[in-house]
C-alpha cells in the first residue's frame, strides 16, 4: 500500500522514525509520499527521503495556513527553485483553508493559483487542502482550466455536491483517511458513490488518527484501518481496496516522464 499523505518529517516522529517505517512495512506499506508545508521543513523532508530513497518520495509547496503576505512570494520562489532541481512527485500541499482564518484569503488564493501554474508547467499533480473552502477552490480551478490540472483532494470530507463537482473535472482523485472512520462524519454515504478507481489512501499522520486510536498520534501503519473501513462501506475485501488504491496512486504520482525514476 501507499500512504499518499504523511508528514513523517515532523517532530512527532523524531524519537521513533525508523520504528514508524518498520511498523508500516509490517502492515503492508512500502511507499510514503510526504507533502510540504513550508520551506523551513525542507531539510528534514530531504533527510527522510535520503534515509529511505526507494520508499519515501517528496512533494514541494506552501500550505495555505503558512501563507503570509510578507513571505509567500519568497516561499513560492523556493518552490520554483526546488522543483527545477529535484524529482518531486507533486506540488503541495496547497489549497485554501477558511477554517482557521480568512484574514489572509487574498494571499491564499494567489499562492494556490501560482502553485497550480507551477504544477502545470512541470506536469505534476497537486495535493489540494480544502477546508471550508470548496467554492474558493472550484472558482480558481474553473478560472484556470487551461492548465489541465490533476491531483488529489486531500482528506476529502465534502458534500455530495462537492464530490460531483470534483468528479466533473475528470482529473482528480479523493484522498480518504481517518475521517471516514469517525462515527458522525457522514462520509459513508459519499464513499458508497465513489468508484474504486477514484480513491487513494492517506493518513495525514501525525494528524487525523482513525478510530479506534483517536486522541493518539497517527502513523502510516494505521492505513490498514482506513482500507478496512472502505472495504466495509464498499462491501468488498481489504485486498481489493489495497490493490486498486495502490494502482491509482502509482498512476497519479509516478506514471509520467517527469516523475521520479526510482520506481
Amino acid at each position: 500500500m501507499i500512504d499518499t499523505h504523511t508528514h513523517l518529517y515532523l517532530k512527532e516522529f523524531d524519537n521513533d522514525f525508523d520504528e514508524t517505517i518498520a511498523n508500516a512495512e509490517l502492515a503492508g506499506l512500502d511507499t510514503f509520499i510526504l507533502p510540504a508545508i513550508e520551506k523551513s521543513m525542507y531539510e528534514k523532508m530531504m533527510a527522510a527521503h535520503l534515509r529511505y530513497p526507494q520508499k519515501i518520495f517528496l512533494s514541494t509547496g506552501l500550505h495555505p495556513t503558512s501563507v503570509q503576505e510578507k513571505t509567500y512570494e519568497q516561499e513560492l520562489d523556493f518552490v520554483r527553485k526546488t522543483v527545477e532541481n529535484f524529482p518531486f512527485v507533486a506540488i503541495g500541499e496547497t489549497g485554501i483553508d477558511c477554517y482557521w482564518t480568512t484574514e489572509n484569503i487574498v494571499w491564499q488564493r494567489l499562492a494556490f493559483e501560482r502553485q497550480i501554474e507551477i504544477a502545470g508547467e512541470h506536469d505534476l499533480p497537486v495535493i489540494i487542502h480544502a477546508r471550508n473552502s470548496f467554492d474558493e477552490i472550484f472558482a480558481i480551478l474553473d478560472k484556470r482550466n487551461d492548465l489541465k490540472i490533476r491531483g488529489i483532494f486531500h482528506a476529502f470530507s465534502g458534500t455530495v455536491n462537492d464530490y460531483e463537482k470534483i468528479k466533473s473535472y475528470k482529473s482528480f482523485l479523493f484522498g480518504l483517511g481517518g475521517i471516514i472512520t469517525f462515527k458522525n462524519s457522514g462520509m459513508a454515504a459519499i464513499v458508497e458513490k465513489m468508484s474504486m478507481d477514484e480513491i487513494v489512501l492517506e493518513t495525514d499522520s501525525p494528524y487525523l488518527t482513525p478510530a479506534p486510536h483517536r486522541g493518539k498520534r497517527n502513523e502510516s501503519a494505521y492505513l490498514v484501518l482506513i482500507a478496512k473501513k472502505i472495504a466495509e462501506i464498499k462491501n468488498t475485501d481489504i485486498k481489493t481496496v489495497s490493490e486498486q488504491t495502490t494502482l491509482n496512486a502509482k498512476k497519479m504520482f509516478f506514471d509520467s516522464p517527469n516523475k521520479s525514476k526510482n520506481r
